[in-house]
């Protein structure tokens, strides 16, 4: 069956949910995550069914060119009444009661019918198309599970680097309040630690508020609460090494993505589809040709054979020749060429836009290895900068808002070097996807960024 693939997924899904609802605490990775989703999705679960659905149209089609068996049989009770005038003129009436039976077996054998096998070869490109669009829609959902994980991640650490500088803004608060009361600081450090110790706590707030909203968008696609007691596993900075894309050429991703995209497949098969509907059309003007093979017995079947057992036995073959049928025939066929040229420009169009999407997610890739390499000394450098402002203030050659400058340009630095981690590794399954990598294997490798230990 075409859903075998699933069955190890559902598994494992039932265990996480199971253990979802077991226990209060419960780590979960990205894996874990989209295979709950597969299985929670109605939206996949819709097109699990549409593509079983599509799937049955092959044997309907291929049962066409199957002989036919049809049983017919009757049993009647008859009347007859016959008026006639006797040898004196004068009109009498005759009644007559008798039963009468008859039965047929019928074989039929059809031998060309050109409009059947167009049909099976639309049906095979129907199966092929409906398969395709699974295969998008499972993308289309590890897409959407991959967003709401990392934007729930991302939501953690601004919570965390939130919490952090209110913490670490309390702390000069606390400071510069002492150095006020002893008469070696200014009530203008005072103001300005109070301010930003306000500040944070109201952007504590906001990320908090952020969080429960990212989560809650989470569990909608998994089927399960997200709570705060449900660790996220996030990126092992330590195993976590991005590089470049390989092939290193966008031209060669954007070749293999049109050679290889289930989006595209799809189309294709649906182009062919609608060629195949032209020949079944165009068969409408073409002859059938059938063998037929029937046994029958009829008992009284007519007034003339009444008490008449009747048993007959035929095999031959049929010819049917259209010769007009009002220009329905020849409408049929427009409308289905308008139906390939349709398809054809929904292709050509497709493949335009598949082609400057891998070439966005190509290039956040190659440009997200530069950016984090950046931040990653950004955050080096704020941090020694942080260092120095502190230093300095105990030495009295700086005042506390270059501290709260400097702690604040590393909360900064922080929050862009974690958010330009998880846009790389978006558009590291962005692109494997685009490009008709295998679904499952590209969610192994971003889990193995991922802490194992949460």
């Amino acid at each position: 069956m075409i859903f075998s693939k699933n069955i190890a997924a559902t598994a494992l899904s039932a265990l996480v949910l199971t253990a979802f609802n077991a226990n209060s605490a419960w780590a979960l990775d990205l894996k874990a995550a989209y295979e709950a989703a597969l299985q929670h999705d109605a939206t996949i679960l819709a097109e699990r069914a549409a593509t079983q659905a599509a799937h049955e149209r092959l044997p309907q089609a291929l049962a066409q060119r199957l002989p036919s068996v049809n049983l017919s049989a009757g049993e009647n009770r008859n009347h007859l009444e016959t008026q006639a005038a006797n040898i004196l003129g004068q009109r009498s009436v005759t009644e007559r009661y008798y039963n009468s039976n008859n039965a047929a077996l019928q074989l039929r054998q059809p031998l060309y019918r050109p409009a059947v096998l167009a049909q099976i070869r639309q049906a095979r490109e129907q199966v092929q198309d409906a398969d395709a669009v699974l295969d998008v829609n499972e993308n289309s959902l590890l897409e959407r599970v991959a967003q709401a994980y990392f934007d729930a991640l991302l939501a953690q650490v601004q919570l965390d680097l939130a919490s952090a500088q209110q913490t670490a803004y309390e702390a000069q608060l606390q400071l510069a309040q002492k150095g006020f009361a002893a008469g070696m600081g200014m009530r203008t450090d005072v103001d300005e630690a109070q301010a930003r110790r306000d500040l944070a706590h109201a952007q504590v707030l906001q990320a908090q508020q952020a969080l429960n909203l990212a989560r809650r968008r989470l569990s909608l696609l998994v089927g399960t609460p997200v709570t705060e007691q449900v660790a996220l596993a996030d990126l092992d900075t330590q195993r976590f090494a991005p590089s470049a894309p390989m092939p290193s050429g966008a031209q060669e991703w954007i070749a293999l993505a049109e050679e290889s995209s289930p989006q595209l497949q799809a189309l294709r098969a649906r182009l062919r589809a609608a060629q195949a509907e032209v020949d079944k059309a165009r068969a409408g003007h073409k002859p059938t040709l059938d063998m037929v093979a029937v046994v029958s017995r009829s008992d009284s079947d007519s007034v003339t054979s009444v008490n008449t057992i009747y048993k007959q036995k035929y095999v031959g073959v049929q010819l049917n020749v259209p010769l007009y049928a009002g220009g329905a025939v020849n409408s049929t066929v427009r409308q289905a060429l308008a139906e390939v040229e349709r398809a054809q420009q929904t292709l050509e169009a497709a493949q335009r836009d598949l082609s400057h999407q891998v070439y966005e997610q190509f290039s956040a890739m190659t440009e997200g290895v530069l950016r984090i390499g950046a931040l990653e000394q950004a955050v080096r450098s704020a941090q020694q900068a942080l260092l120095s402002s502190q230093k300095s203030l105990q030495a009295g050659v700086r005042t506390t808002v270059d501290v709260l400058n400097a702690e604040q340009q590393l909360t900064t630095a922080q929050r862009d070097l974690a958010q330009a981690r998880y846009v790389y590794v978006l558009a590291h399954l962005k692109l494997q996807m685009l490009a008709g990598q295998e679904r499952m294997a590209n969610v192994d490798a971003v889990n193995r960024w991922l802490k194992p230990d949460v």
